[in-house]
């Protein structure tokens, strides 16, 4: 009597343990498809923390990863809405100006690109802005702005800025994330020291991410024209330190 009460409780305890381990099998792989399914607009948010960025600079258009260290733009969050990103075209571009939210021995001026050999590169271009003067305005910060290559800032890395107004009209918004990579000793440049980037990475999702597109961009001359030769596995980043 003893051993049948006994081997039916560790038979219940064998059905019971193996129905737990299933349960646990089958949240971790719900939880694996979810994080992967929102895996860039996670990113998104994981980039937005204090231990990512010195300072968060937010003025209703980008969001702005910005670093003390150096001196410009880890990483500029944006939407593009369709309907907008061709709405207006402002063809007078505003004057750049130094971003005031950061204090003034972490700034950019504009005069640290004079004589350097780099472009004022937007990350929020301003072609996906001019719709007003107030967007326009706002993405004209030196905060928003990073050293580039010409080549890079004038045939390459703008090809990746039209594809994406494309994307927007065609999904209706999508978010951009561009991402600035640092190498562990970078070049400066200006009395500031304005940091030089290795590359740049542009990460491009609709809501619900069943459109998303990843590009990677070094920052060097006679990079590659093709839009698509940039294209890199959206599914296998790993971009902050």
């Amino acid at each position: 009597m003893k051993l049948t009460i006994v081997l039916s409780v560790i038979s219940l305890c064998i059905i019971s343990c193996d129905s737990i381990s299933n349960t646990k099998d089958m949240v971790k792989n719900n939880e694996k498809s979810i994080n992967k399914a929102n895996k860039l607009s996670e990113l998104a948010n994981k980039i937005l923390v204090k231990n990512n960025c010195d300072a968060v600079l937010d003025n209703n258009y980008t969001k702005i990863c910005y670093s003390f260290k150096y001196k410009a733009a880890k990483a500029v969050i944006y939407t593009l809405d369709g309907d907008l990103v061709n709405a207006t075209n402002i063809k007078e571009r505003p004057r750049f100006y130094e971003e005031s939210a950061i204090p003034k021995k972490y700034r950019a001026t504009y005069y640290d690109y004079k004589n350097s050999g780099y472009d004022r590169g937007h990350m929020a271009p301003d072609a996906a802005f001019d719709w007003s003067d107030e967007s326009l305005h706002a993405i004209y910060t030196l905060a928003n702005i990073v050293p580039q290559v010409p080549d890079v800032n004038q045939h390459t890395w703008v090809k990746a800025e039209e594809h994406a107004r494309k994307e927007a009209v065609l999904n209706g918004t999508i978010t951009v994330i561009d991402i600035v990579k640092y190498s562990n000793n970078p070049k400066r440049i200006g009395d500031d020291g304005i940091a030089v980037a290795e590359g740049f990475y542009k990460l491009m999702y609709n809501s619900d991410e069943s459109y998303k597109e990843c590009f990677y961009y070094k920052n060097e001359e006679n990079t590659s024209k093709v839009l698509n030769s940039h294209l890199i596995d959206c599914n296998n980043l790993t971009l902050m330190k």
